[in-house]
């Protein structure tokens, strides 16, 4: 069971973060991608268990677990730092557009390719 808005706003972020205000990792932005293996929760605060079952619904952007924990972006990234650290989720960085090969160059190459043959 989740905790409530009242119950959520009775802890502080620096609790939450065990009084960090830094990651152990500068690899997050708010477009990473992470999602959770199956590492046990036994002994993670409730917030990284949040977290937890969170990712296991399928892969998040840091952004949108920041916003289902109701926590500040900062305070996310700590939790998934530590999380990340311990082996109970996996991060990557989103597809950028400009990574994204243009349609126009593939759909050249692959009538090139058919020419060869």
């Amino acid at each position: 069971m989740t905790p409530n808005r009242r119950e959520q706003a009775l802890v502080r972020p620096h609790v939450v973060t065990e009084g960090r205000a830094h990651p152990t990792r500068n690899t997050l932005d708010v477009a990473t991608v992470v999602s959770a293996t199956w590492a046990p929760v036994v002994g993670l605060s409730p917030e990284k268990r949040r977290v937890m079952e969170l990712c296991r619904g399928g892969a998040l952007a840091v952004a949108e677990v920041a916003a289902h924990l109701n926590l500040p972006t900062s305070v996310t990234k700590v939790l998934l730092s530590d999380l990340l650290d311990s082996g109970h989720i996996e991060a990557r960085a989103a597809v950028r557009q400009a990574d994204i090969p243009d349609h126009q160059l593939l759909q050249k190459v692959l009538d090139g390719l058919r020419a060869l043959t």
